[in-house]
């Protein structure tokens, strides 16, 4: 996960789809919203800052 999506899946809706469903699941689904996630890229967020933008994400499939 990286602020503002989960990353590049190359325009696979298919990997899109596991990667989103992955990530909302495993993280947003199980740990609290004051968690901060480290990418390997960009800046730190957490999960509250990322929470609202989850429909979002899966509305542009990126």
């Amino acid at each position: 996960m990286f602020p503002g999506g989960v990353g590049n899946t190359q325009q696979d809706a298919e990997r899109f789809r596991t990667l989103f469903d992955g990530v909302h699941d495993k993280l947003f689904g199980r740990l609290p919203d004051n968690t901060w996630v480290y990418p390997g890229h960009g800046s730190d967020t957490t999960l509250a800052a990322e929470r609202p933008h989850l429909a979002e994400w899966r509305e542009r499939g990126w």
